[in-house]
């Protein structure tokens, strides 16, 4: 069976207060440094939360975030996209300067 998105998403245990954040930090990250295509169709929230072992409000509740910060569009009728027109994504070096890492 072929993954839902090409993107490993890694939750903490069911029981962690923090499945949601996690999930939308994941889901960020990967529209922001270009794992997630603009245009790129998203899985309907059911199948991503049974794909994920979470509740289907927690998929939903993740993909409101991403829509009410501008990084996923709903189509009615079509499904959930992300975003054209993000900012491009920024070079690996660039990131580690940003956040102070290396």
């Amino acid at each position: 069976m072929e993954p839902l998105l090409s993107l490993a998403i890694e939750l903490p245990p069911r029981t962690a207060r923090d499945l949601l954040g996690a999930l939308h930090r994941q889901m960020r990250g990967a529209i922001l440094d270009g794992r997630l295509k603009p245009g790129l169709r998203l899985p309907a929230t059911r199948a991503l939360a049974d794909a994920l072992g979470v509740s289907r409000n927690t998929a939903l509740a993740a993909y409101d975030l991403l829509l009410s910060e501008g990084y996923l569009v709903a189509r009615r009728g079509a499904g959930t996209y992300v975003a054209e027109g993000l900012p491009p994504p920024k070079p690996p070096a660039a990131r580690a300067a940003s956040t102070g890492r290396d």
